[in-house]
């Protein structure tokens, strides 16, 4: 198979050897020609960091970056005319219309006058900007000046597009866009490399996915694999009535469930025997004359798999444990 990208042993320090801040720790990894591929870590992971080195604007301090079988130390130049960048803040000219800032962005790629300008149209067509086209930038919606900023960023038919953190802040209709948008573009031939915290987003989009944690690669795999191989924490969920909002320490509490989280009227206990928890659950309800509503097993999910690598928690318990002593334990936030 062939490859877009190839890492081999990236690192990044901040600062003096010996002294600085190691950003980025030796990670190898490769994408291949074709693929949707997610780069997933919490805040100060790395992600950053390592898409700035990929599409030179960072050097590394170590290691080798070959694109399509170029060498980015050595031989950059063609490589910045192959890749397409979209950069988590917005690169549009607000002070600019849409059409002006695709002609000045096709004028930085050389394109002829002719081909940028039938180029701009269909971009403006496809992303339902064209009778936008002469309104200054300013006056843009963030979804809107998101799909400007790729159609920027693929003015000239890049064969690799990096995205950094394409849907946050939007909302949920222009996300969907954005996710079409991408969808769209690898049907294209187009190979994306998407930096996210979105979990959700990666596992609808990604072919594959890599998960960076304290600068080094902690996962590489599809997002079913993934989850396959994170068994342990399968759950349990349960919506019990009348009010069983009230049981969630009590069900916490029965043999071989590790951790809970309320989910709307239902509870998920997480566990690593669900089929020997199950009879429990009918035994607490019945012994309570409690109607159960729904039962069901759940596999991992990828912000499962994602909390498990990363030294995240796996649910949360809002209760007294059973030691007695009290604590309160949550997700956290996810950046």
């Amino acid at each position: 198979m062939n490859h877009a990208i190839k890492v081999e042993n990236l690192t990044k320090i901040y600062g003096r050897p010996g002294s600085g801040l190691l950003a980025v720790d030796h990670i190898n990894f490769e994408v291949y020609s074709g693929e949707i591929f997610g780069f997933l870590g919490p805040n100060g992971a790395g992600k950053t960091t390592t898409q700035r080195m990929l599409t030179t604007l960072l050097q590394p301090s170590e290691g080798r970056i070959s694109i399509h079988d170029h060498d980015l130390a050595h031989d950059a130049y063609p490589v910045k005319r192959m890749i397409g960048l979209v950069p988590e803040e917005s690169n549009v000219y607000t002070e600019l219309s849409a059409w002006d800032n695709l002609m000045f962005t096709a004028s930085l790629y050389r394109l002829p006058r002719i081909q940028g300008m039938e180029r701009a149209r269909q971009l403006l067509e496809t992303f339902g900007l064209w009778e936008k086209r002469d309104i200054k930038t300013l006056n843009f919606s963030k979804g809107m000046r998101r799909r400007l900023s790729i159609g920027m960023a693929i003015i000239h038919k890049p064969v690799l597009l990096f995205l950094d953190e394409p849907t946050p802040g939007l909302d949920a209709q222009s996300a969907r866009a954005i996710q079409d948008l991408i969808r769209q573009l690898n049907a294209e031939g187009t190979t994306v490399f998407l930096t996210t915290h979105q979990i959700e987003e990666a596992n609808q989009l990604c072919d594959r996915v890599a998960i960076i944690n304290h600068g080094k690669i902690a996962s590489i795999d599809t997002p079913e694999r993934l989850k396959r191989t994170f068994q342990r924490v399968q759950s349990v969920e349960v919506s019990l009535e009348p009010d069983g909002q009230a049981h969630g320490r009590a069900l916490t509490a029965l043999p071989g469930v590790t951790t809970s989280l309320k989910v709307g009227d239902k509870w998920r206990l997480y566990t690593e025997q669900p089929a020997t928890l199950l009879p429990l659950i009918m035994d607490y309800a019945t012994e309570h004359k409690l109607q159960v509503i729904s039962l069901n097993t759940l596999v991992p999910s990828l912000e499962d798999v994602f909390l498990e690598i990363t030294g995240g928690e796996v649910g949360a318990v809002r209760h007294e444990p059973r030691d007695g002593k009290p604590r309160q334990r949550g997700r956290g936030a996810i950046k």
